[in-house]
């Protein structure tokens, strides 16, 4: 392989590592202020011992998370030199915010959430837990502002300089909120907050199978279920919004998510497939008609297709589509099994049916699953721009990189994150084997409650 393919490939693989970690963050910050406000609420100490034990695994996955993502900062200066130049102004700017109000608050606060259960008063800690799930999501609002203005880029000129042209701000509000960055978002945060959900999920229906911890299980079944329905059918909506303005704003991704070649009305939306690039044809199932009507609200208008566009901007069309619909498969699936699982929890029946215990016990894949699935939709689908339309991907790797060294740098880095994924899921197995600590049952110090057993 060529450098650009190399780099490229090494770009990918840190980065889906990576992201396995923060969407677990984001989503299990909610969680934590979900389950602590209600001990403050309700003063029943099983809230607490929730609070407790899933915050221990918050921290788990902080850690690793930053861990992992120090090396794709350092990435963009080793491998891709001309797009850092190119687009350092405008990146700069989002990962600086990212660095002040972000990181600083999250990392700021974490040591009150993590040590301060004994030493600090109820309030205070709770404040804690609010801004690391405030940081958490501050940290994603730049890093989507960030890749999104790489997709459709707003405020901002281009000038020329010595080594070449580079993108500066004009109006940094604009660049907040170029055209796709708000709509991508929300689909982001929803992905976030559903892989944290189906982790508190699993979890819990895990406990029920092995007889374990029932009350603590119930609890998270319960809220989990619940904050996992609300995050996948905001995901239904936010993913229909992000699409028509990929329509409006990169016709030719839209294209090939759906493997439209020719501009027509009564465009088919294809519930599976596979595409045939040379033939120009998708073999599937379709749904005639649907994908104008999601599109333009309208059958009879038409949606742009390939052959509008010149075939070296075509992406890569197969992959694109592959990514794409397993991503929209996942997210319906979940929506499916939170919506059967509530059924269940209200009902009171879901302890009945072991089959869905199971079922549940494996949600926890299906937003990981997806979210990757997502981001490389999103990015493949972009090519063969690393900024959309205005500088191609093989412009913007280091010119004096040497495709040998990035290969052994891609096994290297590979290694380690396979080690680091295997001590992630060591360290969460001893978590979860070990169960909540009865003592937390028991709030001690400053943060002392009556003890109220739960009723059966």
């Amino acid at each position: 392989m060529d450098v650009v393919t190399l780099s490229r490939v090494q770009f990918a693989v840190t980065a889906a590592f990576h992201y396995l970690y923060p969407p677990l963050s984001i989503g299990l910050g909610v969680m934590l202020v979900i389950f602590e406000s209600l001990w403050l609420r309700t003063n029943n100490p099983l809230f607490h011992q929730l609070a407790r034990f899933w915050t221990r695994v918050f921290a788990l996955t902080f850690a690793i998370g930053v861990a992992t993502g120090i090396v794709l900062e350092f990435e963009f200066g080793t491998n891709w030199a001309n797009y850092s130049r190119f687009v350092g102004d405008v990146f700069g700017s989002a990962l600086a915010a990212e660095g002040i109000f972000a990181f600083f608050l999250e990392s700021g606060f974490l040591a009150v959430l993590l040590f301060g259960w004994d030493k600090v008063r109820r309030g205070t800690h709770f404040l804690a837990t609010c801004m690391v799930c405030l940081g958490a999501h501050f940290s994603a609002i730049w890093i989507v502002v960030a890749n999104s203005w790489m997709q459709t880029p707003a405020g901002y000129h281009i000038v020329e300089t010595p080594l070449g042209p580079r993108a500066e701000i004009t109006d940094f509000w604009a660049m907040v909120f170029n055209p796709s960055a708000m709509h991508r978002l929300s689909h982001v945060i929803c992905g976030c907050w559903q892989a944290g959900a189906f982790l508190v999920v699993s979890v819990g229906a895990w406990y029920l199978l092995k007889g374990r911890h029932r009350d603590f299980a119930r609890q998270c079944l319960k809220y989990g279920l619940a904050f996992g329905l609300v995050a996948s059918l905001l995901q239904l909506v936010t993913g229909h919004i992000s699409a028509v303005g990929v329509a409006r704003n990169q016709p030719a991704k839209l294209a090939a998510f759906e493997g439209h070649f020719e501009t027509s009305a009564r465009a088919p939306l294809y519930l599976f497939g596979w595409v045939n690039e040379k033939e120009e044809k998708v073999y599937g199932l379709a749904i005639p008609g649907l994908l104008s009507w999601l599109i333009h609200g309208d059958v009879n208008q038409p949606v742009t297709g390939l052959k509008e566009f010149p075939r070296e901007d075509w992406p890569p069309v197969n992959r694109s589509f592959q990514f794409y619909h397993l991503m929209v498969a996942v997210g319906f699936a979940l929506i499916g099994i939170a919506l059967v699982g509530c059924y269940h929890a209200v009902r009171g029946t879901l302890e009945n049916h072991r089959w869905l215990l199971w079922v549940l016990v494996f949600s926890v894949l299906g937003p990981q699953i997806a979210n990757q699935a997502g981001w490389f939709a999103a990015e493949t689908g972009r090519q063969p721009w690393i900024v959309y339309g205005l500088m191609r991907t093989a412009e913007g790797v280091s010119p004096h990189l040497k495709a040998d060294v990035v290969l052994a740098s891609l096994l290297l880095f590979t290694f380690i994150y396979l080690l680091l994924f295997a001590v992630f899921l060591y360290l969460l197995n001893e978590k979860i084997q070990h169960g909540p600590d009865e003592a937390d049952l028991i709030p001690t110090g400053k943060l002392a409650l009556p003890f109220r057993p739960e009723k059966a």
